[in-house]
This record gives C-alpha cells, structure tokens and sequence, in this order.
C-alpha cells in the first residue's frame, strides 16, 4: 500500500472512525482540520469537537480556522505538500484554491447514495422519506454541493425500525472501511470517478429546531419516521396545556376514526392522525427523563377526548 500525506477535515462523531482508520492504514496524516471549540454544558466551557479531541488522543497536529477565506489560511494549507484531503462531515465549504492544493484533489465521504440527499442531513432525510436504502460514497470534491463524481459506494438497507442513530453509526462504520480502499485506488489510478446522473438529485436541507412538532394532520406512518429521524436532535414533541411533550419512540397503525386530528382515543394515548393512529411509545416532559408511555400516564394522565395540539 502506497503511504499518502494526508490532511483529515471533519467535525463530529461520525467522522472520527474515518480518521483512525486512515492513521491505523499506516497514511501520514499531517493535520487535522475542525470546527473551532464552542461552549458545552452547564458551565460553557469551550470544549474541542470529537474529532479535534481525538486528534489531540493520536497527537496530530489540529487547525481550528472559523473559514477558509483568508490567503494565510489557505497558504498554511498548500505549504503541507498534500497527497490527498479527506473530508467528512466538515461543516466548512472549500474554496477553489483548497480543493486544488492537494496532488489527489480532496475526497469526501458523504452519507448517501448520491445523488440522492446531497446536502447537511442525509441520514435523517432519508428516513423521514420512508427509503429502503441508503449508504455511503466516496467522492472527489468539486465547488458544488456535494456534486462531484463518485469514486466508490456502498449500500445497506434501512429497517422499518431504523433510528438515526444507529444508521449514523453503521454508515459512519461503512464509510470508515470504504475511504481507505477507495483511496489506494486513487493513488494507484485504478479508479475511474463515476459523474453523478442529473436525474434523481435530492437535498437533504439543515435540520431545524422548527420540524420538532409534531403536526397530526399529516399522516401517522409520517409522523413515526419523524420519531425515528429527529431523535436525539431536535426532537419531536407535542403540546398538551401549555407543556411541551417529547416523543422518544412511537408505532403507527393504519386505520380510520374518524376523529379530527391530535384527538387522544384511548387511556394508551392513541392518538387520531390525518391517516391512521400514532402510538407514542416513550414520552419526556419538561424535568424528567424518558419513561414508557404506561408509566407516563401514570404520572401525568391524558384522558380520551383531548385533542392534543402542535407545540
């Protein structure tokens, strides 16, 4: 295996098995690039990103920049004579001068089957759109979002009861196995990049503390993936007299009632939807932890007839 002088450019969890397996394949990884620290927990202390503390674990050398427009920043990253980038989950856009500094280019792993769910949050999008399938690729960078073509792929289902944090994990796994193959084959020029088809491009926009509502107009089935999707961050919830309810997990049924919408029709908090019955399964109200919805209501009782309302 040829033995590349790598820059590693990302941020949260997801990407730190990528980076330990670049550094376990033996790669020189010159420097790591992260998010600046920012303010964590009750005190507010500036605390490193997972991939900046796991890069202080391994002693590699981390740069902190807030962007990369600056001509110093963007010369300290040509002066590390690069082979390759390696960027996931990043959270800063490169500019042009970055993306050719590299003799390689730089290559990113990316969260789904491009095209489908380019963009910020393919994991839950994908989810809340009901796919069968999802996966990773591996892709050289180019100026647009997430366009360029696509050196390798892997797919894996998405169960009926997948959560995003565990397809978060198995993908973030996936992609940690996929980038070393993938660039071996680069450096080798055993690789020919697939151009992305314009048919079929999804994006996966931002998350929002604004879709943690639950709207029970909308189908129960859609309402379920939600769950599944926005849990742990931002969540979903309702409201019930002025207190605001999460929903850590839920089950729908497919059924008519014939109620309006948010209308609770049983003492299991079944609740009518546009389509079908949504079953919250594990609730949160404000001061307590997550608990099963029978000891919920056992707590905090809401009778039949209500009719439950957006938070």
């Amino acid at each position: 295996m040829q033995q590349l002088r790598i820059a590693f450019m990302g941020s949260p969890a997801f990407s730190v098995p990528s980076l330990k397996a670049l550094v376990d394949a033996g790669h020189d990884v010159a420097c790591v690039y992260a998010q600046p620290p920012r303010p964590a927990g009750r005190g507010h202390k500036e605390t490193p990103c997972p991939v900046h503390a796991a890069a202080n674990d391994m002693g590699i050398p981390v740069r902190t920049p807030v962007n990369l427009k600056a001509d110093e920043d963007r010369q300290a990253f040509a002066d590390l004579n690069l082979d390759v980038a390696v960027v996931v989950a990043y959270g800063l856009i490169l500019p042009q001068p970055v993306l050719d500094a590299p003799r390689l280019g730089c290559v990113n792993v990316h969260a789904s089957l491009l095209p489908r769910w380019r963009g910020a949050a393919p994991i839950q999008r994908a989810i809340m759109a009901g796919d069968e399938k999802t996966g990773v690729c591996i892709m050289q960078m180019e100026a647009g979002l997430d366009t360029g073509p696509v050196l390798a792929r892997a797919e894996t289902p998405i169960a009926p009861n997948e959560t995003a944090t565990t397809l978060h994990d198995r993908l973030s796994e996936m992609g940690a196995a996929a980038i070393g193959t993938a660039l071996e084959d680069l450096a080798a020029g055993k690789i020919e990049p697939e151009p992305q088809p314009e048919d079929g491009v999804t994006y996966a926009s931002k998350l929002t503390k604004d879709e943690s509502s639950l709207d029970f107009s909308e189908p129960a089935h859609a309402l379920e993936r939600k769950v599944r999707a926005l849990n742990p961050w931002p969540g979903v919830s309702f409201g019930h007299d002025g207190t605001r309810i999460k929903v850590g997990a839920a089950a729908y049924e497919d059924q008519t009632t014939g109620k309006p919408p948010g209308t609770v029709l049983d003492d299991r908090l079944s609740i009518a939807c546009g389509e079908g019955v949504l079953r919250p399964m594990v609730l949160q109200r404000p001061g307590r932890g997550m608990t099963p919805v029978d000891e919920f209501l056992r707590g905090y009782p809401i009778p039949a007839g209500t009719v439950l309302k957006r938070a």
